[in-house]
């Protein structure tokens, strides 16, 4: 345990900052899970909308710093085509 305050309240920050980035990688994950289910169904249009809340979820956990902007957008690019072969 640390002893100086300046320890303890760097361990008070790094909890938050976990709890945060779980809460916003989880929520991420399941956006990803709609969109996959939508296209699973069939539904184009509920697929598009999941998609549009994944991407701007997504960017925002970049943003925050939980996730690499490069993981994100080969998600989003492989989700979009195959919406997009679902739409044809």
């Amino acid at each position: 345990m640390a002893n100086k305050s300046a320890s303890k309240k760097d361990i008070k920050q790094s909890e938050k900052r976990r709890v945060a980035n779980k809460s916003r990688r989880t929520f991420v994950k399941t956006c990803v899970k709609n969109v996959e289910e939508s296209i699973k169904i069939g539904n184009k249009e509920k697929a598009m909308l999941a998609l549009k809340t994944f991407e701007k979820q997504g960017m925002k956990a970049v943003t925050k710093g939980v996730f690499h902007i490069k993981t994100i957008s080969r998600k989003i690019s492989r989700l979009y085509s195959r919406v997009k072969v679902l739409a044809s």
